[in-house]
């Protein structure tokens, strides 16, 4: 049993680093992606506005 618990921790630690892994890479993206194309990114930043304004909770 305990083995098991270790091995879970270990596996959602693994997890959480693999995760974050992938969000790093992918906000690095998002930032070339801005700076190669900052018209696009305006105008998903301005469309992202007005979903927020317009979105109903």
């Amino acid at each position: 049993m305990a083995d098991a618990t270790a091995q879970e921790t270990e596996s959602a630690a693994d997890r959480r680093r693999r995760r974050d892994r992938f969000l790093r890479a992918l906000n690095e993206a998002r930032a070339v992606r801005n700076r190669v194309r900052p018209q696009q990114a305006r105008a998903a930043r301005m469309r992202r506005a007005i979903h927020l304004r317009t979105f109903s909770w």
